[in-house]
């Protein structure tokens, strides 16, 4: 096989690309003109899966069960993991993130076993307790927002 200059010229801006693509994971959801990216930091180790939860403007739905708009995994990577997902349009929000370091669907948080480390938008301080949904929410305005949390490994 022969390429010719045109070809070559041609593939150039292509593979110039490459390494910017393959580095983008794919947005969750429905495209929209509101997109989301969360650069997860201090990710200890590339096994297992980063779980996100975004949660919509509303305090009632933080942190209880079926009151994510969306709950999604990406496999996890060191030291930084990235995800993103499309929302449904500007307004306040709150996230919420683990690594699910052993892979089995859960965050793992018994003393004795081990907890897996957490995060949340805006990075509050967390001790004993959750932190309120007014600590974590954020204002996702047209185009895309990017969010850059710190996970903690207690």
């Amino acid at each position: 096989m022969t390429l010719t200059r045109a070809a070559i010229a041609s593939a150039v801006p292509l593979l110039a690309l490459a390494p910017s693509l393959a580095m983008a994971a794919p947005c969750q959801g429905v495209p929209t003109a509101t997109r989301l990216t969360i650069l997860v930091d201090n990710v200890n180790t590339a096994r297992g899966l980063m779980t996100g939860s975004l949660y919509p403007g509303e305090a009632s739905q933080f942190l209880i069960k079926n009151g994510a708009l969306k709950v999604w995994s990406v496999p996890a990577t060191a030291p930084q993991t990235r995800m993103c997902i499309w929302l449904r349009g500007p307004g306040t929000y709150a996230f919420a993130v683990y690594h699910d370091a052993n892979s089995n669907g859960k965050w793992d948080h018994k003393f004795l076993s081990g907890i897996e480390g957490f995060g949340f938008s805006n990075n509050p301080r967390t001790l004993i307790s959750a932190p309120t949904y007014d600590q974590v929410k954020f204002e996702a305005g047209p185009g895309e927002t990017t969010l850059h949390l710190r996970l903690r490994y207690p």
